[in-house]
């Protein structure tokens, strides 16, 4: 019984001390391999700790919802040096089952307490079989882990933007355009560890923009083509429903693909829609109009004599054409596009009240739509300390005031829609926000009035069958260097279908083409859009055609 009893105690005596040799041996003489491979492992399974960001929608006519912005899963190779017992012999079979450089994978391989190398940012499906088949290879691994991917490519880059990396995150965040301004919804809420403990991460939620994947992809395939042929510098193109504010298209040029943004240049990731701003030019004129009308100081037949030129503090304004066109109407005067007409225009109504709506029609505010970014247009030497009468007058046919096109978009859907200014909006569930009546319906429709009769008389922009209200712009550019204008020109058109009932407005703007007239470039690219989204929405004639159309 003693024996069996000793026996016993022999036993669990030296069971007991296998244990502390063991731990011993795991907490002490090779402590540092263990930490360096929980540390690895934490390091590659951080990627589950990260919250999974929300996906951005296009929408299209029927309610369907494209994804425009989504998180794709990846697979990644990467290695634990601490744990690669010989980095020659490793290196030389990751190499061959990877296909990759021999030198480079033993280099990686040598680093000296390095607990996590990256090998494949993005693995094949081959190299991750082939890394399989081998069987385990000793501090070589693979995981899953989500990255952003844009599945329309250049589609709409500036409007959607990108997510990067930078010093003061750890994970991809929003650095332009809907990522950027809606970070927050779309990141979700990262999971956390606390000893043992692991709280699970929130995914960020969805966004749903009213942007129209087909309009989208038309309007930039237009002003592509455009700018191209032309061998423009830049351009954009803005498409809207002038009652709700609610923004269908948003395209701009040059283009750039988000999945590679790191080629780019830096300049070509601002959204110019919202982020620039310029002088419009003659399609100014249309608010100097709605202001005149609305003020009643100024009819759409009222008459004034046009001799060619305006002589004011010094200097001289001439028209476009360096015509004279003799006695015209104000709707003449859009009909021309002449310059003396609406300086004649902002001289019946006087320095404060033509100022007093500009203001109105926040031609110096941000709209609030949003994106991020959005720079505010300028009233320029009007505001000045000692405004010169030369000053209101340029203003009045859009040099020397400066807007963004975004801004300029708002306020001429304002008359597109009856005198009420809406907001902006990009959201499908986003309730339609009233800004608040500009001029009056009346005012309007007069103006819309004179918009369609100089799309009649000019006939580029006609559709057979609809009431096509606009107006060109083609404006000097400013030299900032010395002063003045210099010889390169910057074209805009703005037009709404059907004039009256209008179901969309689209703003198209060119910059610096080779062609001097806008009528030669963004006019029939409107015409092409416009009938396009006509189709599209199978929207009804508004009126007969006729032998002449």
């Amino acid at each position: 019984m003693k024996l069996r009893f000793f026996g016993l105690i022999s036993f669990f005596t030296l069971l007991y001390g296998v244990l502390v040799f063991n731990l011993y041996s795991i907490q002490v003489k090779n402590g540092d391999f263990y930490v360096a491979r929980a540390e690895s492992q934490l390091a590659a399974g951080a990627g589950t700790l990260v919250a999974l960001r929300g996906t951005i929608f296009f929408s299209d006519k029927e309610g369907n919802f494209v994804p425009a912005a989504v998180e794709k899963e990846y697979m990644e190779i990467y290695a634990v040096p601490t744990e690669v017992a010989d980095a020659e012999e490793t290196g030389r079979t990751v190499a061959f089952l990877l296909g990759l450089p021999e030198e480079e994978m033993v280099v990686k391989l040598k680093k000296a307490g390095d607990q996590y190398e990256l090998l494949v940012k993005k693995a094949t499906p081959e190299q991750i079989k082939a890394l399989a088949e081998a069987g385990e290879i000793a501090g070589i691994y693979s995981r899953k882990y989500g990255s952003r991917f844009y599945p329309l490519g250049t589609t709409a880059a500036q409007l959607i933007g990108f997510t990067a990396v930078n010093e003061d995150n750890d994970r991809p965040t929003g650095v332009y355009g809907i990522e950027r301004y809606f970070e927050e919804r779309l990141a979700g809420v990262s999971g956390k560890t606390d000893g043992d403990y692991v709280k699970r991460p929130v995914a960020g939620k969805d966004v749903y923009l009213s942007i129209d994947r087909n309009i989208q992809s038309q309007a930039e395939e237009i002003l592509t083509s455009l700018a191209r042929r032309f061998t423009a510098s830049g351009g954009s193109v803005i498409v809207e429903d002038p009652k709700t504010g609610r923004m269908l298209a948003m395209a701009n040029y040059p283009l750039f693909n988000p999945n590679d943004y790191s080629v780019y240049n830096l300049g070509v990731f601002q959204n110019p829609a919202v982020e620039s701003v310029y002088e419009p030019g003659s399609v100014f004129k249309i608010i100097t109009m709605s202001a005149g009308i609305d003020s009643g100081k100024i009819t759409p037949e009222t008459v004034y004599y046009d001799s060619g030129e305006v002589k004011l503090n010094g200097r001289t304004i001439r028209n476009w054409d360096l015509k004279a066109y003799g006695r015209q109407t104000m709707t003449g005067v859009i009909e021309h596009s002449l310059n003396t007409g609406t300086v004649f225009a902002e001289r019946q109504m006087g320095h404060s009240v033509f100022s007093e709506y500009l203001e109105r029609f926040q031609i110096d505010e941000a709209t609030g739509i949003s994106l991020p970014g959005e720079v505010e247009g300028s009233l320029g030497a009007m505001t000045g300390a000692s405004p010169q009468d030369i000053n209101f007058a340029t203003a009045s046919f859009g040099q020397g005031v400066s807007v963004t096109p975004i801004g300029l978009l708002t306020a001429a859907a304002t008359i597109a829609n009856r005198g009420m200014m809406m907001r902006p909006i990009l959201e499908v569930n986003e309730q339609p926000q009233e800004v608040g009546q500009i001029i009056s319906a009346e005012a309007a429709r007069k103006v819309t009035a004179m918009m369609v009769s100089a799309v009649d008389g000019a006939v580029v922009a006609k559709i057979p069958g609809y009431t096509v209200a606009g107006k060109t712009g083609t404006a000097q550019v400013p030299d900032f260097k010395r002063g003045g204008y210099t010889e390169q020109y910057i074209h805009t058109y703005i037009g709404f279908v059907p004039a009256y009932n209008p179901k969309f407005i689209v703003m198209i703007k060119l910059d610096k083409p080779s062609a001097i007239l806008a009528g030669q470039t963004v006019v029939p690219a409107f015409k092409e859009l416009a009938q396009f989204i006509i189709n599209y929405y199978n929207i009804a004639p508004d009126k007969l055609a006729t032998n002449n159309e």
